[in-house]
C-alpha cells in the first residue's frame, strides 16, 4: 500500500498580484464556524454568507511581504437589507506582522444596504508597515468578538493586502 501525501503550497490561498498585492477569497479565509451551516452558508470562492452569529472572526495570512514596504488591508463586502446586528457595533478590521506580532487595528461601522470596501474609500486606511524580522508574514482578520450581539446578513466576497502607493 502506497501513501500520497498533497502539500498544498501557501500561496495557494490567495493571488498574488504582479504589483506585489495580494487577493484572497473566501475559501483561502479562516472563519469560525465557516463549516457550520447553521451560522455560515456554503463558503465559496464567489462569497461567504453569514447566517448568524454571536462571535465574528474571519482570519488570514499572506506573505512573505517585503522590509520597507508599506501594505493596505481591505475586506469587500455587502450586508443584505434584512442583515442586523450591526447598528452601533464596531467591527474591527487588524493586522499584524508575524504571529509574535503587535496588531494595528481599525473600528469600522456597518450597516443594512453597505456594499463595496471597507474601510471605505474616504476613511482612513489600516495600514501596516513592514519593520523586519524573522517571520515576513501579515496576519490580518476582521473581527466583532466583544458585543455579545447576533448578526447575520454580512458577505465577504474577499480580502485584500495592497502595496500603498
Amino acid at each position: 500500500m502506497q501513501l500520497y501525501f498533497v502539500i498544498t503550497p501557501p500561496h495557494s490561498r490567495y493571488k498574488l498580484h504582479n504589483d506585489g498585492s495580494f487577493e484572497i477569497k473566501p475559501k483561502g479565509l479562516n472563519i469560525i464556524w465557516g463549516n457550520d451551516l447553521r451560522y455560515w452558508k456554503t463558503i465559496t470562492n464567489d462569497g461567504a454568507e453569514l447566517i448568524q452569529v454571536s462571535w465574528l472572526e474571519v482570519s488570514g495570512k499572506v506573505g512573505p511581504v517585503k522590509v520597507g514596504e508599506t501594505y493596505v488591508v481591505k475586506f469587500d463586502i455587502a450586508v443584505k437589507d434584512t442583515g442586523f446586528g450591526w447598528g452601533n457595533t464596531e467591527v474591527l478590521i487588524m493586522a499584524k506582522i508575524g504571529k509574535k506580532g503587535s496588531y494595528k487595528y481599525k473600528p469600522v461601522k456597518l450597516a443594512c444596504g453597505d456594499n463595496g470596501y471597507i474601510p471605505k474609500a474616504n476613511e482612513e486606511q489600516l495600514e501596516i508597515t513592514v519593520a523586519g524580522g524573522e517571520d515576513l508574514d501579515l496576519h490580518f482578520g476582521l473581527y466583532e468578538v466583544w458585543s455579545g450581539k447576533w448578526k447575520g446578513g454580512l458577505i465577504i466576497k474577499k480580502a485584500e493586502v495592497t502595496k500603498k502607493s
